[in-house]
């Protein structure tokens, strides 16, 4: 079976680049000997349910990418089934520029980063939106977040890749932060009473 992301992603266009620039034979052999990369498996399922964001990117009618950035407590990001994702929408700026891109244009594009331990996952597949089914809905739904969901979008994988962590920088949460802050703060502490002691 093909490697699914690659099957997608290298277009005739890009197939043509990669044997300009010479990567063409080892790509054809990552396509044709790889993994499916089309469900979800241990490793990906804990990825996913780490993040605390991710960016949605979608296609406007007139042929331009959008990205937009999506955030919540890490596991927001639902894992509904081994080739399903799905997470509330919630009233935000108004603007509706995704849900309006997903109305014309199912394709969609899901980027998960983690600078911590600098990993990204990419994700092609398809994306709708769900409005009146009240089982997705509680599905996707965070119990301890007040906002009223007005939609759950639903994504369907086709294919993801790891991508390599060369030159992603890494960052720490303001949580993470804070906690190290704290535990300096500890040390000093126990380091001072031992001078005194």
């Amino acid at each position: 079976m093909p490697r699914q992301f690659g099957t997608i992603a290298f277009t005739p266009a890009v197939k043509a680049m990669q044997e300009k620039m010479g990567s063409r034979e080892n790509y054809e052999r990552f396509v044709a000997n790889g993994a499916d990369n089309n469900t979800v498996t241990p490793d990906v399922a804990q990825f996913i349910m780490s993040m605390e964001g991710f960016y949605l990117g979608t296609v406007t009618s007139n042929g331009y990418p959008y990205i937009q950035f999506r955030g919540g407590k890490a596991g927001f990001l639902k894992i509904l089934d081994d080739q399903t994702l799905g997470f509330a929408d919630y009233r935000g700026n108004v603007q509706y520029i995704s849900v309006g891109n997903l109305s014309e244009n199912d394709k969609a594009f899901l980027f998960l980063m983690d600078y911590r331990n600098r990993r990204r996952l990419k994700i092609l597949g398809r994306a709708r939106i769900v409005e009146d089914d009240a089982e997705i809905l509680a599905q996707v739904q965070d119990l301890d977040y007040a906002a009223k969901v007005e939609r759950a979008i639903v994504f369907t994988i086709e294919g993801y890749d790891w991508n390599c962590p060369q030159h992603i920088p890494v960052r720490y949460s303001q949580a993470e932060v804070e906690a190290l802050q704290a535990r300096i703060t500890e040390l000093e502490q126990l380091l001072a009473e031992a001078k005194n002691a």
